[in-house]
């Protein structure tokens, strides 16, 4: 790719990239995995759960010949983020081109009070802590190389700020601004950041997670008949970072959301309020929403 190239917002950094994606075993990881082996690249797949990785890497070879490599990984954990770095540098033979920090777990159920630090610490520890260490440790490499990408999934929880959500809406709004600020900071650098705010996307996020029965079943319902799939999101999302987008909102009903709370911010949380004093209220208690909870960061 050429200045001019980075300059126009015409690159092809998705194709033939040198990548590396943190939950990869499964969901939007794996969807961002297989479409860049399908686009010529090299792919390392990281995954708190190696057999979800090793299955992502069994798919690439048979659905496009290609070699992929899988590694276990606890985003949340600073040896391990180091150590893949390490790694991915050796698996590739230099650093990434292309450094997607997808790993992330849902949680809800519980108003702010009820939720519990334990369940503060754990999911911020992924969602924010686990692109923390991605952006830290892979942004220098990138741009010291002058080019490249950086793709940071968020969720439009980080602007929808819904009741009973509040770890999950802390943990994306931060990665929505980490993602802006990162933008700025490497505008004119050849390195294009990206962050992905979807609604819903069909993927294991709410079973993975902890989150109450109530509040999974709903979002479960939602995924099934609003969601858009994987596949689908990951292609809008590498072709925006190859054009050097920041925002990427891929559904008609998060841009509606982003618009109306920017415009009429006191009635959109008046709103919400409202309709949150209308649903039946579930059991909040930490044993109700413990029950639910695999530990997976490949969503």
């Amino acid at each position: 790719m050429g200045i001019l190239d980075n300059l126009l917002g015409n690159s092809r950094r998705s194709y033939g990239a040198k990548a590396v994606v943190t939950g990869a075993g499964s969901g939007i990881g794996r969807a961002f995995a297989l479409e860049l082996a399908a686009r010529g690249g090299q792919v390392v797949c990281a995954d708190v759960d190696k057999e979800r990785a090793d299955e992502t890497v069994r798919l690439i070879a048979r659905v496009h010949g290609a070699t992929a490599h899988a590694l276990f990984c606890d985003v949340a954990d600073r040896g391990d983020m180091e150590s893949l770095a390490l790694h991915t540098e050796l698996l590739l033979g230099g650093p990434p081109t292309l450094v997607i920090n997808n790993a992330g777990v849902g949680i809800g159920g519980s108003p702010v009070g009820a939720v519990g630090l334990d369940d503060w610490q754990w999911a911020l520890g992924i969602n924010l802590w686990g692109v923390v260490h991605g952006c830290e440790l892979f942004t220098p490499q990138l741009r010291a190389r002058g080019s490249g990408g950086i793709i940071n999934v968020a969720s439009a929880a980080a602007f929808t700020a819904a009741p009973t959500m509040g770890p999950y809406n802390v943990s994306k709004a931060a990665v929505l601004s980490l993602s802006e600020t990162l933008a700025a900071e490497l505008s004119g650098s050849g390195v294009a950041v990206t962050v992905l705010c979807p609604t819903f996307v069909k993927t294991n996020v709410a079973r993975d997670g902890r989150i109450d029965a109530a509040a999974m079943n709903l979002a479960e319902t939602l995924m099934r008949w609003t969601g858009y799939s994987p596949e689908r999101v990951v292609r809008m999302t590498l072709d925006a970072n190859d054009r050097g987008r920041l925002y990427v909102l891929p559904q008609l009903d998060a841009q509606l959301i982003w618009l109306l709370k920017r415009q009429f911010p006191t009635l959109y949380t008046r709103g919400l309020g409202a309709l949150n004093r209308l649903l039946p209220e579930s059991d909040s208690t930490p044993s109700a929403t413990a029950t639910i909870d695999t530990e997976k960061t490949g969503v």
